[in-house]
């Protein structure tokens, strides 16, 4: 192949722009939308692979079993670092802990402006195992000065507005902080994420915090990584970990009931996680400690990187069949060429030039158009994507153009190679083969049955999430502002003044105090609740004020709730449960629960004797990923959350301003952080929304490139037919008996096509309502959607040529 052949080539592209335009056009969408999506995997299949040895570093993970439906947390012990770190085969150990609750972050002051920063504060061993670098400063003295911390070079140039940001200070809880060291920026596909780093000896960290992150003395969680040694028994490091938690008392002082309910499991498990892995570590949940960081399904992401395939394959094979139909077009002036010399070779060669021409070009615009959506594809997915046009990365999509043009240049050149010349320049040639005609129909089908199949799952993704996100929680959401506090309200004058403050504004109809928001789960603790003869339930404790259910509007199924004309604020006495705790504590009607007592020990191993007043209707604190628990309620205003009401049936940002004002007045140092609670309930459903539209997003362009194909079939049945057409029109047939021989042919390509694609959707969409424990009524009408709307696709696509030949003329037809 040389440079004359592809000379030629771009003449004969020239000759029918039309052409020209549609095959190019067509496959560069299509190689637009693969090289996002396969960009998004190849980003997601990087996360941690940026730290050094990583093969070796893993996460100590643990399920705290005296919760019968605990999940396991990337958080366990911290007087695990030191049993890791004299493991045989354990080279170095290191854990760390957010600065301040993610819930809430660490809040700065810069040049008298408040600013939120992602910190952490480490161990030492930290900024080695991750393969942090310093390009200003010294790492280490920073770690271990009081006043000093080291900054990534993004934060430095958004807080300062330069990177060279070495000696600059902030105020953070009243405390003056000096920048020691600035560090290269971490990429963004990690599990570790962070701004700032503090040493266990900076201002910030109280005492009791150093001690229990140097000698894990409280029990506390944290997360810890342990790098092994090469050839090092991940088993025998485990049981080590495992046998210090057995060993510990005070992990292992638990109830009676506790011990019962165990049985022969171990009071906590543990386990070592690799963390290059740990991006699709879906068991762990978060705390109130810290929550997980961004995570995604393995399955989800191959499920992408398939649909990714999927398109280019469709777009492909679109323009095969296109190739195709050209080849039967210039039969005559391949028969030409033979019959003047040229060879097999020759002709094989310039299709070849022709294909991987088309497909260069359509790669180029493929790029650009990718480059054009990325800003708004990162933002569909939340992930910061700008390493997807990274220059390796387009030298892969070039060589994948080039690949795909060797490949989609095959059956037109078999075509072209089995042009008999006597035949054709005799008139005799110039139709398609059987085989040839079995074969674009064969991948007619394959496009029609990839986007109908597509369809489906789309539909199904796209009505669940609508229906999970519609789905009541148990109360109306519409009028309920979230309003986060630096503060416990029970322990802070501040807190208290601010609530006062803002119950006496206009439109606020009241407030509410608890330590989270309905369907949030950055505070979450349960307790055995004891009935007197020795049953007990593992209960999820939700502590709340007097007024929490008037302000939510929420009804009694039995008994009362709290009431703030009845209740005292943190009164340890009274007690809601849901009917699943009355049920699991064993009896036989929730309604029997109430007046009775139960037995309940605090933080403190105190136990207190609560009663039951009233059952509560069910709440939806998770998602429907999960099946409901028991839960109880109590009255402590110890929370953070306060939950605004909107008087007079206005909306939760009806009440915002009210609260902006307010809160500079009484909490001068610390970020406002507001959101409606319909908000909140929504975040749980965030990545099945986002799945929803990048699935409907190639839906879209599956159907687009299944249409054209159907499109380019159609035209050619007409052509092909077009002597049997007019010769039925001599012999009396109508117009409908026409339309109807054209229809009929991709009508029946189309309905073979949904015999292969639907099975195979249904089984997708069963796998993925699997993992919900309430589903929408999904049934077969997913499926006949999809069919219809292929179905409408493909006649808009047929309704043309339908037209054309109706209206054939009969002389037309005979003379060519």
């Amino acid at each position: 192949m040389t440079l004359r052949d592809f000379r030629i080539g771009w003449r004969t592209l020239l000759q029918d722009p039309a052409y020209s335009i549609v095959v190019i056009a067509g496959l560069g969408v299509g190689l637009a939308a693969a090289l996002l999506l396969l960009g998004l995997v190849h980003y997601s299949w990087q996360y941690n692979r940026h730290i050094p040895q990583v093969e070796q570093v893993y996460v100590v993970k643990q399920r705290f079993n005296a919760d019968p439906k605990a999940p396991w947390f990337d958080q366990a012990p911290l007087l695990l670092r030191a049993s890791a770190a004299g493991t045989p085969g354990v080279e170095a150990a290191t854990g760390y802990l957010p600065s301040r609750p993610e819930s809430m972050g660490l809040t700065v002051r810069i040049d008298g402006q408040l600013r939120k920063l992602d910190s952490l504060t480490v161990l030492p061993d930290f900024a080695a195992m991750l393969g942090l670098q310093a390009v200003q400063g010294d790492l280490a003295a920073a770690l271990d000065r009081p006043d000093g911390f080291a900054i990534t070079e993004a934060a430095a140039q958004r807080l300062f507005g330069t990177a060279n940001a070495l000696g600059r200070t902030m105020l953070a809880e009243g405390k003056l902080l000096r920048v020691a060291a600035v560090l290269r920026t971490p990429p963004p596909s990690s599990t570790v994420p962070f701004e700032t780093l503090f040493g266990i000896r900076n201002l910030l960290v109280e005492a009791e915090v150093r001690d229990e992150l140097l000698t894990g003395a409280r029990g506390w969680w944290g997360k810890l990584l342990v790098r092994v040694r090469p050839g090092a028994s991940l088993p025998a490091i485990t049981a080590a970990l495992q046998r210090a938690v057995d060993s510990n008392p005070g992990l292992q002082n638990q109830p009676p009931e506790v011990r019962q309910r165990l049985g022969r499991r171990k009071v906590m498990d543990v386990a070592l996680a690799p963390l290059k892995d740990a991006y699709f570590d879906q068991d762990v949940a978060q705390n109130v400690i810290a929550a997980p960081g961004p995570r995604a399904h393995p399955a989800a992401i191959a499920g992408l990187g398939a649909v990714a395939l999927l398109i280019v394959v469709l777009a492909a094979v679109n323009y095969v069949n296109l190739a195709a139909v050209r080849v039967l077009r210039r039969q005559r002036e391949v028969a030409m060429r033979k019959v003047l010399g040229a060879g097999a070779r020759q002709i094989a060669l310039q299709l070849l030039a022709e294909s991987i021409l088309v497909a260069m070009l359509a790669t180029v615009i493929g790029l650009l158009l990718a480059w054009l959506a990325l800003p708004l594809f990162s933002g569909l997915v939340n992930r910061q994507l700008d390493s997807v046009l990274a220059p390796d990365n387009v030298a892969a999509a070039l060589l994948l153009g080039a690949v795909l043009g060797v490949l989609t240049s095959v059956y037109p050149a078999w075509l072209a190679l089995r042009v008999l010349p006597s035949q054709v320049l005799a008139g005799r040639g110039d139709s398609e083969s059987a085989g040839a005609l079995r074969t674009r129909r064969a991948l007619t089908v394959l496009q029609v049955a990839a986007a109908m199949g597509l369809a489906s799952v789309a539909v199904a993704v796209t009505w669940q999430t609508s229906y999970a996100m519609r789905a009541s929680p148990g109360f109306d959401p519409a009028p309920l502002l979230i309003v986060d506090l630096p503060e416990q309200v029970r322990r802070s004058a501040t807190a208290q003044r601010f609530v006062a403050a803002l119950k006496a504004q206009p439109g606020v109809a009241g407030v509410a105090i608890s330590e989270d928001a309905v369907g949030r789960s950055n505070v979450t603790w349960f307790r055995d609740l004891k009935r007197p003869d020795g049953r007990s339930a593992a209960t999820a404790m939700k502590s709340v004020s007097a007024n929490f259910f008037a302000q939510y509007r929420i009804q009694p199924l039995a008994g009362r709730l709290f009431d703030a004309r009845l209740d005292q604020e943190d009164d340890p006495v009274p007690l809601v449960l849901n009917a699943i705790a009355a049920r699991e504590l064993g009896f036989a009607e929730p309604a029997d629960a109430i007046g009775q007592t139960l037995l309940f020990k605090g933080f403190d191993d105190k136990v207190i004797h609560k009663r039951v007043v009233g059952i509560a209707p069910e709440l939806r604190f998770h998602s429907l990923r999960a099946a409901p628990r028991a839960v109880a309620y109590e009255l402590w205003t110890a929370g953070t959350t306060l939950s605004v009401r909107a008087s007079g049936g206005a909306g939760a940002a009806s009440v915002e301003p009210a609260v902006r004002a307010l809160w500079p007045t009484y909490f001068p140092d610390a970020m406002l952080q507001t959101r409606p609670a319909a908000d909140i309930l929504a975040v749980n459903y965030a990545d099945d929304e986002r799945m929803a539209r990048l699935l409907a997003l190639a839906t879209g362009i599956a159907l687009a490139i299944a249409a054209f194909g159907t499109y380019v079939l159609s035209a050619h049945t007409v052509q092909r037919r077009a002597r049997e057409i007019v010769l039925r029109k001599l012999y009396g047939a109508g117009h409908r008996a026409i339309g109807k021989l054209v229809i009929k042919e991709i009508g029946v390509l189309t309905l073979l096509a949904a015999l292969i694609g639907l099975p195979s959707a249904a089984l997708a969409i069963q796998r993925y309502l699997a993992g919900y424990v309430e589903h929408a009524p999904i049934g077969g009408w997913t499926l006949l959607l999809a069919l219809a709307a292929t179905l409408a696709v493909a006649a808009a696509a047929v309704a043309r040529h339908a037209w054309l030949a109706m209206r054939m003329k009969a002389a037309d037809a005979l003379r060519t």
